[in-house]
């Protein structure tokens, strides 16, 4: 069985902690690896190395850093497909889902090469007489990544591509169900010419996360995962004197106007509803109805659902792979049936096995109609591919749906009104809208971010507000005066 070990300083490293986590074929259920599971003490052993190689990161040039990540640019294209494979075999969702996973996170490298631009300050020129003013922005030092398991490549690439770039050295900690994708990016940043120590990868579970969260040589914590981690995550760090960017959890709404084309909003309700087997934090849980079109528009999703095919994500046919875990598979499936007795209308039932592999962690296509909002399945954020149809009268009633919610991360509207459209982004309280796109996920020159419940910190992720994360402003203020003309003044400086 395969043994995934930490990578350090450059190489990998076998654990020292005595513990070991198991890693699943999600479509098989099958155990296929063994992943290494830090102690505090091991945290802190690649802190130390990465504080060391910081020193020197720090100062190489902006060229310099530059050319690394082309270079790693041009090995992550190359190398995608591998790179997908190894996500498909860990995670469970289709080859091309996870060949998409990668491409987006190839945007942020992109973006991140352009780091001589944006590191960019300002300059004044005589702010007083002979005085000049300008900003600077420094790298922080160590910085740390928390990522979650369904996007165990695009998260870290969102993270680390902009801190190594604006001279940090970055300590990832990806999660423990599907590690490998993290010390594929290792060896690539190695052989792309990043000094050994700037990029680590530690595996573990909470132990590591604490340990990061409390060490003091960690000047900065990036997090994606569930509302209450990312809650956790933000207050512990911001405790021990860390800047922290917590993304947490979603119940992303899509609000369907009677105007809208019927066809293209049930495709998309497919499309950002049941790919990744729901398991994205910008995917579509809710589909909202708005007057006459409701019915039309369950009926239109649920003829599409028995052609979603459903299979191992390897297998180039398959468009939705397993869930996770047999464990989240069955929570999910348990919401369906929390759902069912709450009064919500069960059109499609993926907890039938009728068509779904034998083998694996696999729930099928799901979609509840008549759902209202006291339901669990209307409340949380179930994960998986569970489609609710929630009806209303009114585009205001569908707006006070979204603003009403915990959670603020990502809206739809789909309409022909240009006017509606406008009127939705200017009224729903969520971090990224989209009009007529369902999964609206910013391009890598913006940034990824929520609202409300879905964030924790006041930055969002990458773009520009990435490179202001993981850099601290300077402002200098110089004069050069002329020999023999200094004099002690002890009133307060003023700019004349």
């Amino acid at each position: 069985m395969d043994y995934i070990a930490h990578w350090i300083g450059g190489a990998e490293r076998a654990g020292g902690s005595g513990r070991v986590g198991p890693v699943f074929n999600p479509a098989t259920g099958e155990q296929i690896a063994e992943v290494a599971l830090a102690s505090a003490g091991e945290v802190a052993a690649a802190v130390a190395v990465a504080q060391e190689a910081a020193k020197e990161w720090r100062t190489a040039s902006l060229s310099k850093r530059s050319a690394v990540l082309f270079k790693f640019r041009e090995l992550l294209a190359e190398r995608s497909g591998e790179l997908a494979a190894i996500v498909t075999t860990e995670h469970g969702k289709v080859l091309a889902d996870a060949g998409g996973e990668i491409a987006r996170g190839l945007e942020n490298v992109e973006f991140a090469t352009g780091i001589p631009h944006l590191m960019k300050g300002s300059f004044s020129e005589q702010a007083a007489t002979g005085v000049d003013v300008y900003s600077i922005r420094q790298p922080l030092g160590v910085v740390a990544g928390i990522t979650p398991f369904n996007f165990p490549a695009m998260v870290p690439l969102w993270m680390c591509a902009t801190a190594i770039a604006a001279g940090n050295a970055f300590v990832l900690k990806p999660s423990e169900k599907d590690p490998s994708a993290a010390l594929f990016l290792a060896r690539l940043w190695k052989e792309a010419g990043l000094p050994d120590g700037v990029f680590n990868v530690v595996h573990g579970d909470k132990e590591a996360v604490d340990a990061i969260l409390v060490h003091p040589g960690i000047a900065a914590v990036s997090f994606v995962g569930s509302t209450p981690i990312a809650k956790y995550i933000y207050e512990t760090g911001t405790a021990h004197g860390k800047r922290v960017q917590a993304l947490g959890g979603a119940k992303n709404h899509m609000i369907v106007l009677p105007d809208a084309e019927l066809d293209a909003a049930a495709d998309a309700a497919i499309s950002a509803g049941y790919g990744a087997a729901g398991e994205r934090c910008m995917a579509i849980s809710v589909v909202v109805a708005v007057g006459d079109i409701a019915d039309p528009l369950v009926e239109a999703i649920a003829a599409r659902l028995p052609k979603v095919r459903i299979g191992d994500g390897s297998d180039p046919s398959s468009e939705m792979g397993p869930l996770i875990s047999a464990q989240h598979r069955d929570k999910v499936a348990d919401y369906v049936t929390k759902g069912e007795a709450a009064g919500a209308t069960v059109v499609a039932d993926g907890r039938e096995r009728e068509n779904l592999p034998e083998r694996g962690y696999f729930l099928g296509a799901t979609l509840l109609d008549n759902v209202t909002p006291e339901m669990t399945v209307y409340t949380d954020e179930i994960f998986g591919p569970v489609l609710s149809v929630v009806r209303v009268e009114t585009y205001r009633e569908a707006v006070d749906l979204v603003n009403n919610n915990e959670y603020g991360n990502g809206t739809a509207i789909f309409t022909r009104d240009g006017g509606a459209a406008r009127q939705f982004q200017f009224d729903v309280d969520a971090g990224m809208v989209g009009v007529n796109v369902p999964i609206p996920v910013p391009v890598a020159y913006y940034s990824f971010g929520g609202w409300k419940a879905s964030l924790f910190g006041d930055s969002h992720m990458y773009g520009p507000d990435g490179i202001h994360f993981y850099t601290r402003g300077k402002v200098v203020t110089s004069r050069w005066p002329d020999p023999g003309t200094s004099s002690v003044d002890l009133g307060f400086p003023q700019t004349r």
